[in-house]
């Protein structure tokens, strides 16, 4: 059978809970007609780069499925009627990824190690080397015009 990674966005005021409903409920049409989901992952909210359905942030969840093409359309329909699901993309993949997706992975990154600023990654930089040293600033008695007072 073809293997597929399915991406679902689901609006941002549906409890979490009613997300991973939502995956079994999914997961029970791909079952019935004969498929099966290898590994579902929950991303969690993150915001949209635009608005879909004046909806700025969005549940987002993965499913590695393995499953014939009726299966497919069927999942498809049932996500195109539910009013809470705003987005779908299902792609036909060669093979399935093993271990944690790289929304995951980056996640995980996020979490670990201390938070630096927007510089922080280069250190103390030390001497300015052959570079001058700056120009001394021009006087604040000056108005304007360049009249002085």
């Amino acid at each position: 059978m073809p293997l597929y990674e399915h991406v679902y966005l689901a609006r941002q005021d549906v409890s979490p809970q009613q997300v991973e409903t939502l995956t079994g409920q999914f997961k029970n049409v791909i079952a019935s007609l004969g498929g099966t989901v290898g590994k579902t992952e929950y991303w969690g909210v993150k915001s949209l780069a635009y608005r879909i359905n004046k909806n700025r942030k969005a549940h987002f969840t993965l499913m590695n499925i393995d499953a014939p093409p009726a299966a497919i359309a069927e999942m498809q329909r049932q996500q195109s009627i539910n009013e809470d699901i705003l987005r779908v993309l299902t792609l036909r993949v060669d093979a399935l990824e093993e271990g944690p997706s790289a929304q995951l992975r980056k996640r995980e990154d996020d979490d670990r190690g201390e938070r630096r600023g927007p510089r922080g990654d280069r250190g103390d930089r030390g001497d300015r080397g052959d570079r001058p040293d700056r120009r001394p600033r021009r006087e604040e008695s000056k108005v304007e015009g360049g009249e002085e007072e």
